[in-house]
């Protein structure tokens, strides 16, 4: 191999993908694993990840693929992931905070547990496995973190006020941590994409109104695949992204620079 090449490559890295069994968490699974990452996978439902964990292992040989069933909503379960990784003993030195939920609603019709559930989910939980993970990390000399951060973050895109409000503390944080983190060798940074073509985006999707406003407000006038994402997510956990923190990247088909 010519020693650029190896810039491209994560063989000998082991990355921790949270909400891997399905859409943009898998996808990011199957490209870290192409690129030759060892995987930690977890997802709240054990018999899923099981097969996700046959199907990778068929299409990547000789990659490993360890799962673990855990709810990140929940502290406890946070705690025991870190506790399954250190009873393997394996190398961890990326992390994907994929995990995350909504529920849309108008601002002053959330109940208050509601609004806090959804900060747990989407913020807290990632705060949490970050701060987990980094004991770690700093062990490593390509540690990086990639958060899935949301266009919600940066503008209104009607998916009610605490999901926009929840990603927009995920970007802020991504951007505390890579300066905070610097020194230690641990490379922060976020993605955020427009609608991604998932089983969550499939309802609203379906009605050919809202389609139609959601693609005139696109410049690239289609919907995103999450290997798309995926593709953007495994390049900043690359070698050849060593000298970029703390960046939020759009995935969103020029969605962000629209004008009028």
């Amino acid at each position: 191999m010519h020693p650029r090449l190896a810039r491209w490559q994560l063989h000998g890295q082991a990355a921790l993908v949270t909400g891997a069994s399905k859409g943009i968490g898998l996808a990011c699974a199957r490209e870290l694993a192409a690129l030759g990452a060892d995987l930690l996978l977890v997802a709240r439902d054990g018999d899923y990840l099981e097969q996700v964990r046959d199907d990778l292992a068929e299409e990547c040989p000789g990659i490993e693929v360890r799962v673990f069933a855990a709810d990140l909503a929940q502290r406890e379960d946070r705690l025991a992931v870190f506790d399954w990784i250190a009873d393997l003993q394996a190398p961890l030195s990326l992390l994907v905070n994929n995990v995350g939920g909504n529920r849309i609603r108008p601002a002053i019709e959330y109940p208050d547990e509601e609004l806090r559930a959804l900060f747990e989910l989407n913020v807290f939980s990632a705060f949490d496995m970050c701060r987990l993970a980094h004991p770690q990390l700093l062990q490593h000399a390509n540690a990086a973190i990639v958060n899935i951060g949301s266009v919600s973050g940066q503008v209104h895109v009607r998916t009610g006020a605490p999901y926009g409000m929840s990603k927009a503390a995920l970007h802020q944080m991504t951007r505390n941590l890579a300066c905070e983190w610097a020194e230690d060798g641990v490379r922060v940074n976020a993605v955020a994409p427009w609608y991604i073509r998932t089983q969550r985006s499939e309802p609203a999707l379906a009605d050919a109104d809202y389609l139609e406003e959601v693609l005139d407000r696109t410049p690239m006038q289609r919907i995103g695949e999450p290997e798309e994402v995926a593709a953007a997510v495994a390049f900043l956990c690359l070698p050849a992204a060593s000298y970029i923190t703390g960046e939020l990247v759009a995935v969103d088909g020029g969605f962000l620079r629209y004008g009028f």
